[in-house]
């Protein structure tokens, strides 16, 4: 089955070639120049990627990615912008993005990280169909739950309560929590938690898994300085705490 693409992107040359390249990865692509049209057109359709410019009429890419999120949708996100400090890149991470790419950017790395993303959607579906298949006894079970301590863990409702308060994560935040929390005790490298959890490895990317370690720490651990759940794994990575 083809994947279908919206791309919101107000430059026609760039949007036209990124089409280009989905167009040879078998995709259907719906091009938008203006941020709002392209999210009505969103809410109104069923999408595999949604590729953002940042700059656009209308509405920003980083509103129009709060606003997907927003509607409860796990879309796969891809941010393009041409700015690049730190601060943007880990901003539309924070919103809810999957993915981030600076302008002026390579075809081979997009059509590379459009295609892991494809592969991160997959796997992750076929997760949720496996897990759905999986026949459960309790009311607990029903609702694919994971206790840890005092952390509740929905995977069907896609939330995390500590002692009873819910907490407000973002759709990475609560997939690396979850995949986390579904491999206690083991280690796992930056690297390897990109590959995982992003759906990609790639040199340079680590400090996104930092950035996330570090606002999730704050979000789920009473002192983030001396974590409970999410443990260092000194010279290597991290790993889930196991037996809490």
């Amino acid at each position: 089955m083809k994947k279908r693409v919206l791309i919101v992107e107000d430059d026609p040359d760039i949007a036209d070639l990124i089409k280009l390249q989905l167009v040879e990865l078998d995709c259907d692509v719906d091009i938008f120049h203006d941020g709002q049209q392209g999210l009505n057109c969103f809410k109104a359709q069923h999408y595999a990627l949604v590729i953002l410019d940042i700059m656009l009429p209308g509405m920003d890419g980083l509103d129009i990615c709060k606003a997907i999120r927003a509607t409860g949708s796990s879309v796969a996100i891809m941010m393009l912008t041409a700015k690049s400090s730190e601060l943007d890149r880990v901003l539309g991470l924070e919103l809810g993005a999957d993915d981030y790419l600076t302008k002026p950017f390579s075809i081979l790395e997009l059509v590379a990280r459009v295609k892991a993303l494809f592969r991160r959607t997959e796997f992750l579906r076929v997760e949720l169909d496996r897990a759905s298949a999986v026949q459960v006894n309790t009311e607990k079970h029903a609702d694919r739950q994971i206790n840890i301590g005092d952390m509740d863990i929905n995977l069907r409702s896609r939330s995390v309560d500590i002692k009873g308060k819910r907490l407000n994560l973002t759709a990475k935040e609560f997939d690396l929590l979850t995949f986390f929390a579904q491999h206690p005790g083991q280690v796992f490298t930056r690297s390897q938690l990109l590959d995982r959890v992003w759906g990609y490895g790639h040199d340079g990317y680590e400090h996104t898994v930092n950035s996330h370690i570090n606002r999730l720490r704050a979000k789920v651990e009473s002192n983030p300085a001396k974590p409970d759940y999410i443990l260092t794994a000194w010279g290597v990575g991290y790993r889930f705490v196991e037996g809490l």
